[in-house]
């Protein structure tokens, strides 16, 4: 009788001490479990948020570098631009990423649009027969020999580009007028070690 109390209590024992094992094994794999949740939600998170940065850099903002001094002063080569994809309407003075015939993208300047009629006299730029204020170009506007006939009229949907460095820039003098279709987008800002400004 006594060898089968003691063997009960033995037995209540164990079974006393699974249980507890068992319960804190729930309680691990509940955290295990919480913590795994929580590891997968902030994945999603991630992933979306990739995901919405690739489409806003595909359909609406890109960024470029500027590549030698054709537009100096205005760009430095090695700034940083940002450019809206979103523009579809150019205007005059408006700078713009687009790429040239050569099949390279150049940073530039639209001086004219679809209808415009432009001549370079003495090295100045006139356009409908109007000589432009280029407050931001520097040296002389010479046409290229033979690349482009003077007056030159644009069609519809072209620009007539020119870099702000005049006498160093390969643009619309040697290639002609682009079409809308060829520019990525219209530069906002530019950024160098340590700034950011607008492009004007």
């Amino acid at each position: 009788m006594t060898i089968r109390v003691h063997m009960d209590k033995i037995c209540f024992g164990i079974i006393n001490k699974v249980n507890q094992v068992i319960f804190v094994d729930k309680r691990v794999l509940r955290k295990y479990d919480g913590k795994k949740q929580g590891w997968l939600k902030d994945t999603k998170k991630f992933l979306v948020l990739l995901v919405v940065v690739f489409l806003v850099f595909q359909l609406f903002v890109g960024f470029s570098s500027v590549k030698g001094d054709s537009m100096e002063p205005t760009l430095q080569s090695g700034n940083l631009v940002l450019y809206n994809r979103m523009s579809r309407h150019y205007q005059r003075g408006d700078v713009v990423s687009v790429r040239v015939p050569a099949g390279e993208y150049y940073v530039k300047r639209v001086i004219a649009i679809a209808g415009d009629t432009v001549e370079l006299e003495d090295g100045a730029v006139y356009v409908n027969g109007e000589k432009l204020d280029e407050p931001y170009a520097v040296g002389e506007t010479r046409e290229e020999q033979g690349a482009v006939a003077y007056p030159y009229t644009l069609e519809e949907n072209q620009v007539f580009v020119l870099g702000d460095n005049r006498e160093v820039s390969m643009d619309s003098r040697a290639f002609g007028a682009v079409s809308e279709r060829q520019i990525k987008g219209k530069l906002l800002y530019y950024a160098g070690k340590f700034f950011i400004r607008k492009v004007k």
